[in-house]
């Protein structure tokens, strides 16, 4: 079992920092039996400078206080209050490389009644690679993504990822190291905590928006395309498809991002470092750690 503090780990809660140890949650908070609540993931790093840096970090606090709004949660923080806690908080841990959650929830509320206050904490801890690193062996899983019509797909809410973890126990449950799923309609959408893109003739291609969170670090993979000429489109595509690929990828805050070995049993036909997603995965560590200047050519 990972270990994401000891007596020692600070974190921030409702513009104090206390012990993590000494903390205590409500628990007939509706986050706790309902899974309403909202969070987000975020990664710091030791730059090659030798500083600290929080990986688009307004971007990413824009979208936890979006995420509020969605599900009608109070919010009452501002961007630049979290960045100052969140920089405080890995300084008072020691940590440059680290996982940064921050998570809003709800007080004591066993009815459907609207909440007229919420609360926030900022948790931070050193974190291996979130799927290894390793090419992965993916799995089509028997799970869906939800309806959009049933949730605010766009929010990074908890409860929707029940969803998530089930499907990647599934995955791993029959040997492979992480599951894919599809929409309601058929067609491929995102794996349980990540953005997919495939590659084929040079060319990239990724699930359009609607039936998948938009993720940040998705975003940041059509800049840096866009930054180097590379072709990127946003089309639905099925997981047969995906079978005929030269390549393909997972991306996400925590994932960062990782190749596919093989889907269902099928290898991807190109070797990955000869592959453009295998300069792209280069390119997107070189620049969460700044250790480029100017656009990456790739």
């Amino acid at each position: 079992m990972a270990t994401y503090y000891d007596n020692n780990t600070i974190l921030y809660h409702n513009g104090s920092f206390l012990k993590a140890a000494e903390l205590t949650m409500d628990l007939y908070s509706q986050s706790l039996h309902y899974g309403y609540s909202v969070f987000e993931g975020i990664r710091s790093y030791r730059t090659a400078s030798g500083e600290t840096r929080i990986f688009k970090a307004t971007e990413h606090y824009e979208r936890l206080e979006r995420s509020a709004a969605l599900v009608n949660m109070p919010y009452h923080w501002s961007v630049n209050q979290l960045i100052d806690a969140t920089y405080e908080t890995l300084s008072r841990n020691n940590l440059q490389d680290a996982y940064i959650r921050p998570l809003v929830y709800a007080p004591a509320n066993m009815s459907f009644n609207v909440n007229t206050e919420s609360y926030i904490t900022i948790q931070v801890w050193e974190m291996q690679p979130f799927l290894g690193d390793k090419l992965l062996r993916v799995m089509g899983s028997s799970f869906q993504r939800p309806n959009p019509r049933g949730f605010r797909i766009e929010a990074k809410a908890s409860g929707h990822y029940v969803n998530s973890i089930l499907a990647s126990q599934e995955a791993k449950a029959k040997g492979y190291d992480e599951a894919l799923l599809n929409d309601i309609n058929g067609f491929v959408a995102e794996g349980p905590g990540a953005n997919i893109f495939f590659e084929k003739n040079g060319k990239l291609y990724t699930p359009p928006t609607g039936n998948i969170l938009p993720g940040i670090t998705r975003a940041t993979i059509f800049e840096l395309c866009g930054e180097s000429g590379i072709e990127v489109e946003e089309k639905l595509f099925t997981t047969e498809d995906l079978k005929q690929a030269d390549a393909a990828f997972f991306c996400g805050t925590a994932a960062e991002v990782v190749g596919w070995q093989s889907f269902d049993d099928v290898p991807m036909v190109k070797e990955w470092n000869d592959t453009i997603s295998r300069k792209i995965q280069l390119a997107y560590k070189e620049l969460v750690t700044e250790k480029i200047t100017e656009p990456s050519t790739l």
